[in-house]
C-alpha cells in the first residue's frame, strides 16, 4: 500500500537470519539492486516455551540463534553498503528489536526469549560504540504488548491475530491497551530520522508504561 500510496517499490527477500548462509543470500539479493543502505531494522525473532524442567536445548539455540546471531551477523555483512550511505551530516542507522522481556521479568516460560532480549540490548550498546565513528548509528525499540503471532499465541489465541481479543489483553497494561503500529512506526521514523541523529545507543521502550510500574 506504501509502494502505491508513495511511489517506489516494496521488495521482499525472504531469508532465514539464524543461519549464516540465509543471511548471506539476503545480502548478495540486496547487493545487486542497490549501492547503499540508509537504515537497517533487524526485527526477526522468534521465541520458545517450555517450563523450566523441560525447556530444550533446540529451543534455546533456536531462539539465540534467530534475536541475537542474526542481529549481529546481518549488520556485520550489511556494512559495506550501510557505510556507503553514512555521512556525518545523515548517518546509516541500524535499529535493533528487542524486548521489556529483555528488562524486566518475562511473565511466559520463554527463558531463552528474555536473556536473548537482554543480549540484544548489551548487544546495542556495544555495536553503537564501536560504529559511531564510522557515523553509523545503532539503537534498539524494546517493545511491550503489540498484537501480533509470537503474543497470541502466548495468551492462547493459538496465533490469531486479525479479530482476536486484545481489548482483553490490554486491560492488564498501564495504558489500557495493546501498542498499536502507529506507537512503533513513529519511534522507528523518528530514530531513522535527522531528529534522531544524536541519539545512539539506547534501548527505548514502548511499552506503555509496562517497565515503569514493573
Amino acid at each position: 500500500r506504501l509502494a502505491k500510496t508513495h511511489g517506489g517499490d516494496c521488495i521482499s527477500i525472504p531469508g532465514d537470519m539464524s543461519d549464516l548462509g540465509g543471511i548471506e543470500n539476503v545480502f548478495n539479493e540486496i547487493n545487486k539492486r542497490e549501492e547503499r543502505l540508509d537504515i537497517l531494522v533487524n526485527n526477526a525473532g522468534s521465541t520458545w516455551g517450555a517450563p523450566i524442567d523441560e525447556f530444550p536445548e533446540s529451543g534455546w539455540d533456536k531462539v539465540m540463534d534467530t534475536n541475537v546471531k542474526g542481529i549481529f551477523f546481518l549488520t556485520q555483512k550489511m556494512l559495506p553498503l550501510l557505510r556507503h550511505s553514512a555521512t556525518s551530516e545523515d548517518p546509516a542507522r541500524v535499529i535493533n528489536i528487542g524486548s521489556v522481556d529483555g528488562i524486566k521479568t518475562p511473565v511466559f516460560d520463554n527463558f531463552s526469549y528474555g536473556a536473548a532480549k537482554a543480549a540484544v540490548h548489551h548487544l546495542t550498546r556495544q555495536m553503537a560504540a564501536h560504529l559511531v565513528k564510522e557515523n553509523i548509528i545503532v539503537n534498539a525499540i524494546a517493545p511491550g504488548p503489540f498484537p501480533s503471532w509470537m503474543l497470541s499465541a502466548g495468551v492462547g489465541f493459538g496465533g490469531k491475530v486479525e479479530g482476536a481479543d486484545w481489548d482483553s489483553v490490554g486491560r492488564n497494561n498501564p495504558r489500557g491497551r495493546v501498542g498499536t503500529m502507529e506507537d512503533i512506526a513513529g519511534l522507528a521514523i523518528f530514530l531513522s530520522s535527522r531528529a534522531g541523529a544524536y541519539t545512539v545507543g539506547e534501548t527505548i521502550t514502548c511499552d506503555g508504561g509496562s517497565v515503569a510500574v514493573s
